[in-house]
C-alpha cells in the first residue's frame, strides 16, 4: 500500500494539479488582502478614525437602517437583527471582533471560503484522480498488475486525503504571510467569542465564553478540513462513476455554486437541510448565524455531511471493484 500511495502522489505531482492549485490560491488570497487593504483605507478616510468601537457603531447604525427599508426579505432582517445583537454585545465587553492583524484575516477568509472557494480548489484534484486514467487508458495496465482493486483505488482515496490536507496547509499559510505583510503578523491570542446560539430568531448569549483566536483558528481549520474531505469525496466517486474529468468537475461545480443561491432562499424548504451543500458553512454555527433552515445545528450537520461523504465512500468502491472498467 505504501508503494501504491508513494506512486500516486509522483502521479499528481507530475500531473501539475498541485502546483496549479497553489498558484490559484496565492492570486486569490493576494486580491481578497489587498481589496481588505483598500477597505480599511476607505474606512479610515470616511470616519477620520481608527478606533475599532468608531467603525462598529458606524456598522450597527448601517444594519439599523437596513432593517428599516421596506426592500428587504424577512430572513435577511432577522439575519440583521442577530448581527447587530453580536455587535452590540461586543461593543459593551470592550472585544474587538476584527483586531488587525494576519491571524485574524486567516480566520475570516477560511470563514468565507468554505462553501465555494475551499471545496473548488479540492475538486480540481480529486475530480481527476481516476478519470484521468479511464481517458488516458492507463487504468487497464494499473488493473493487469497482481494487485486487488480495492487497494488501487484505497491508495488513490489515501492520496486524495494527503491532497486536501496539503491544500488546507497552502491555504492557511498563503493567508497568513501575504496578509501579514499588510496587517502584521501578531494576534494569535486575541480574544474570541464563541458560543453564540440563535433560538426562534433570537440571540441567545448563555453560552458565550472567550477562547484565544488561535484555538478558534484550530477549529475552524479542523471544520474546513472535514467539508473539504467530504467534497473531495463525491467528486472522488464522480471521477470514478464519469470518464470525463471536465464532465465531473462540472457536475460538482454546479452542486457546490446551487447551494450558495438554495442556502439564501431555502428558509421554506425544509427538506433542503438534507442537501450536503446546505451544509457546508459549519462555522456559522460558532460565530451564532442564522442557520439557512430552522432547526440545523452543528451536529445535525455534521452528521448529514458525514452520511454524504459514506455514501460517496461507498459507491465509489462498489462501482470500481465491481464493474468492467473500459
Amino acid at each position: 500500500m505504501n508503494n501504491l500511495v508513494y506512486n500516486e502522489m509522483l502521479k499528481l505531482v507530475k500531473s501539475k494539479r498541485i502546483v496549479v492549485v497553489t498558484l490559484i490560491i496565492a492570486v486569490m488570497i493576494s486580491m481578497f488582502t489587498y481589496a481588505q487593504y483598500r477597505e480599511m483605507e476607505n474606512v479610515k478616510k470616511r470616519l477620520g478614525d481608527t478606533d475599532w468601537r468608531t467603525t462598529l457603531q458606524q456598522s450597527i447604525i448601517d444594519m439599523q437602517n437596513r432593517i428599516g427599508s421596506s426592500g428587504i426579505s424577512e430572513e435577511w432582517r432577522n439575519q440583521l437583527k442577530v448581527r447587530i445583537d453580536q455587535s452590540q454585545y461586543y461593543l459593551d465587553h470592550d472585544i474587538n471582533p476584527q483586531d488587525p492583524g494576519a491571524p485574524t484575516f486567516l480566520r475570516i477568509f477560511l470563514d468565507n471560503s468554505m462553501q465555494l472557494l475551499l471545496p473548488l480548489m479540492v475538486m480540481i484534484i480529486a475530480s481527476d484522480l481516476v478519470s484521468s486514467e479511464k481517458s488516458l487508458g492507463t487504468i487497464k495496465l494499473l488493473l493487469t498488475r497482481p494487485v486487488k482493486r480495492w487497494k488501487i483505488l484505497m491508495s488513490k482515496y489515501i492520496t486524495l486525503i494527503l491532497s486536501v490536507s496539503f491544500i488546507l496547509f497552502i491555504f492557511s499559510l498563503c493567508a497568513y504571510v501575504i496578509s501579514g505583510l499588510f496587517f502584521g503578523y501578531g494576534g494569535w491570542g486575541a480574544p474570541i467569542l464563541t458560543g453564540f446560539m440563535v433560538k426562534n430568531g433570537e440571540l441567545n448569549t448563555v453560552g458565550v465564553h472567550l477562547i484565544p483566536q488561535w484555538q478558534y483558528i484550530l477549529m475552524v481549520c479542523g471544520l474546513a478540513w472535514f467539508v473539504s474531505v467530504v467534497v473531495g469525496t463525491l467528486s472522488f466517486m464522480l471521477s470514478v462513476l464519469i470518464r470525463s474529468t471536465a464532465a465531473g468537475m462540472g457536475v460538482m461545480l454546479a452542486f457546490l455554486i446551487s447551494g450558495t443561491i438554495i442556502s439564501s432562499i431555502a428558509s421554506s424548504w425544509e427538506a433542503a437541510k438534507y442537501l450536503f451543500m446546505v451544509n457546508l458553512r459549519l462555522t456559522d454555527y460558532l460565530q451564532g448565524n442564522i442557520p439557512p433552515i430552522e432547526g440545523m445545528t452543528l451536529p445535525f450537520s455534521l452528521s448529514v455531511l458525514a452520511i454524504w461523504g459514506a455514501i460517496g465512500f461507498i459507491i465509489s468502491f462498489l462501482f470500481f471493484t465491481k464493474r468492467d472498467i473500459y
